[in-house]
């Protein structure tokens, strides 16, 4: 009895018309029951595997348009030149200056990434530190975690009163705090024009937003913001007497 013979043909003219396909669109297109002469015929075509949708789907090199991260999608599915779920989120980690938060992975990701990352973990594939609360994902090289972790701190440090209106839950009490007692040490004309800058971040809604976290009225922040705008302050009534650098004592010449 004479083996059947599979035409490596069908599977390519198959991607080419309908861009992805299944396992099973393929083992149809064959003519077969059989996953290994699909997976046979499919190694003899550059391709590459989804790593969305359980890695269900399957597309050819030449149809695939990754953008800069290597990323494309289509109808939903999306494929990585970097290959797999594990091996992508490796890259991006090893690549982000500031290490990757689960959730920031899963926004540029499109898929559910926390049991993956766990797994890297476990592995030692990749590294995890605590940042406000958050597991912050980095590098498993420890020189390079630890400058990741390093940034992530100062760009934590940066968000400041930003973070604590748009209701980051990783903001600390101490920070909100420390915040506020800051404001407190302020004259009258310094809490206006603090108020101000803070407010010039947000856009529109950013007046009543700082008001309520400094416990201001509206006008104020918003006579704040536009002095800030239009550079209408004096700038000699913002430090307080006795500060800057200290003047030159002169010795009287003998």
């Amino acid at each position: 009895m004479r083996t059947p013979q599979f035409d490596t043909a069908a599977i390519r003219d198959l991607l080419k018309a309908q861009k992805i396909a299944t396992l099973e669109e393929m083992k149809t297109a064959l003519g077969t029951q059989a996953p290994a002469t699909v997976f046979r015929k499919l190694s003899e075509l550059k391709h590459h595997t989804s790593y969305s949708h359980g890695a269900r789907y399957y597309t050819l090199a030449q149809i695939a348009r990754f953008d800069a991260d290597g990323l494309w999608s289509y109808d939903s599915v999306r494929f990585s030149s970097h290959g797999t779920l594990l091996a992508t989120l490796i890259r991006f980690v090893n690549h982000a200056e500031a290490g990757l938060y689960a959730t920031e992975l899963k926004e540029r990701l499109y898929v559910e990434v926390n049991m993956s990352l766990l797994k890297l973990f476990k592995q030692g594939k990749l590294s995890r530190e605590k940042v406000q609360g958050l597991y912050l994902y980095c590098s498993a090289d420890k020189a390079i975690a630890e400058q990741q972790f390093e940034w992530r701190q100062a760009q934590a440090a940066q968000q400041g009163t930003r973070a604590i209106v748009m209701g980051n839950d990783w903001v600390s009490d101490e920070i909100k705090a420390a915040i506020v007692l800051f404001f407190s040490l302020l004259d009258e004309q310094q809490r206006r024009l603090f108020a101000g800058l803070e407010s010039l971040q947000f856009g529109h809604g950013g007046d009543r937003s700082i008001a309520q976290l400094l416990g201001l009225d509206p006008h104020t922040v918003a006579k704040g913001r536009r002095q800030i705008i239009e550079r209408d302050f004096e700038p000699e009534k913002l430090r307080k007497p006795g500060a800057g650098r200290p003047g030159v004592k002169k010795t009287p010449q003998k």
